[in-house]
């Protein structure tokens, strides 16, 4: 079983009679990509700030690598890589002459080194001794990694990376993200992309007005909010198929939309069953897709259920 780094139990943050963040309940585990979606105000970053010791919580516990953020944050900033929504930089110093500033603050001794290093990884090494003030938004996120990198964190919590980023430096610092995966660093995202989100987390939760109302895999909410995981696209000559799909194991309905084309909606992906349903039956195949489930769908579908309309709060589309 992996290893539990960030937990919460009921994690509670009231201003007054406003709730911010209302019981949250939370468990992340080691190496693994969670995604925070929800709209502006949910309780996203202030759930974040509780986690990183940042702000206090009114009620309920908080642990982040076994350390309570409250009473052991040095531990945690320690362990722990932070970037937020607007990341801030001495404009009039260069890329280099920031992380050395930065080291310094955090006590690193002898970091000429890993500060070359972080700058290389990131693709910044040519640019380490230009100043900051000419860096575009891109890459001042990614020097942004690059501060985190110096303490070599086992857990990265990300706000709103890609937000402003050109498409290009949008898919590079995806790429940034499933490197510190593939490191095995836990990385918490917050982020309005949901086309970005799904590509790269392996589960996410949906903040609404102050809580996690959905969690887990993009399949499991859609099987959840949806009703069914999959959709599958057949095009068939030949008789009616209609009756013999809807007989597919996992299939949970059957639209023919044309004469020769059907829709399947279904738990998993049936393509080859229902392919071969089809062929059995005297249909002649003529093309079988695949359309998995969408964040988007998922998102709109569960705003409908409740009456809401926050769709408009997150980006859907695949660019920055």
């Amino acid at each position: 079983m992996a290893e539990v780094v960030i937990e919460a139990e009921n994690l509670t943050k009231r201003y007054g009679d406003f709730v911010a963040v209302d019981q949250v309940n939370l468990r992340l585990q080691a190496g693994e990509v969670f995604g925070l979606l929800g709209p502006n105000g949910s309780g996203k970053t202030t759930t974040i700030l509780m986690l990183l010791g940042l702000t206090e919580p009114t009620a309920g516990l908080a642990r982040v690598l076994g350390y309570d953020p409250q009473r052991q944050p040095l531990q945690v900033k320690s362990r722990v890589g932070y970037l937020p929504d607007q990341v801030g930089f001495d404009d009039e110093l260069t890329a280099r002459e920031n992380l050395s500033y930065i080291a310094k603050l955090n006590g690193l001794r002898h970091p000429t080194g890993r500060i070359a290093e972080a700058l290389a990884r990131m693709g910044l090494g040519e640019v380490a001794d230009k100043r900051v003030k000419t860096f575009s938004r891109g890459m001042k996120q990614r020097l942004g990694v690059a501060e985190i990198l110096l303490k070599r964190p086992s857990v990265v919590v990300l706000d709103e990376p890609t937000l402003g980023l050109d498409p290009e430096a949008a898919r590079e610092f995806l790429q940034i993200i499933r490197d510190l995966k593939r490191e095995g660093i836990t990385v918490l995202l917050s982020s309005h992309l949901l086309h970005q989100v799904q590509m790269i987390c392996d589960r996410v939760g949906l903040f609404y007005r102050g809580k996690i109302v959905l969690e887990g895999r993009v399949t499991e909410l859609a099987q959840q909010v949806l009703g069914g995981s999959y959709r599958v696209q057949l095009r068939a000559e030949g008789p009616d198929v209609t009756e013999i799909l809807k007989a597919v194991p996992d299939v949970l309905s059957v639209d023919q939309r044309e004469k020769s084309y059907y829709e399947l909606e279904a738990r998993r992906d049936v393509r080859a069953e229902a392919a071969h349903a089809a062929v059995s039956a005297g249909a002649r195949l003529l093309a079988i897709g695949l359309q998995e489930p969408s964040l988007d769908d998922i998102y709109a579908r569960y705003f409908e259920s409740v009456g809401a309309n926050d769709r408009s709060h997150l980006r859907i589309v695949g660019g920055a």
